[in-house]
């Protein structure tokens, strides 16, 4: 069973160390103590409750196929007389997009407002990624 220390936690879902021991502490999430003493959570409860984290209020319309969107702020916009490129942080996450100069003056984007990346795609390349690299899941 994968189990995850509470900093590789906040890690995984953009947050601080702190916010995963009070959600631990109020009974949001649910962690045990290893052998050496250090709380650790499950991966499946991870998993449930970064997914449950996910289901807030959502900003989309109800007639779009996609389904990941990532809100953030936008770092940096370069436009030329054409098209502009965006750039926005999302959490841990930067997200570059392509689009028409009018389109980012449309959305009225510009550095430091908020935008949500909303991405669709058929091809999405996923990575295990190893026990003992900084940060993962260990086995146990």
């Amino acid at each position: 069973m994968t189990v995850y220390r509470i900093g590789e936690a906040a890690e995984l879902l953009g947050v601080s160390v702190d916010t995963v021991r009070r959600w631990a502490d109020a009974g949001k999430l649910s962690a045990e103590r290893d052998d050496a003493g250090h709380r650790v959570i499950a991966g499946a409860e991870l998993a449930a409750f970064a997914r449950s984290l996910g289901e807030g209020p959502e900003e989309r319309s109800e007639l779009s196929s996609a389904r990941n969107r990532l809100r953030g702020i936008v770092t940096a916009i370069v436009k030329d007389t054409v098209m502009a490129q965006v750039d926005i942080q999302a959490g841990p996450f930067r997200i570059v997009s392509l689009m028409s100069r009018e389109a980012v003056e449309e959305l009225g984007l510009e550095v430091g407002s908020t935008a949500v990346a909303v991405i669709k795609s058929t091809t999405v390349v996923v990575e295990r990624s190893s026990p003992s690299g900084g940060g993962k899941g260990r086995g146990l």
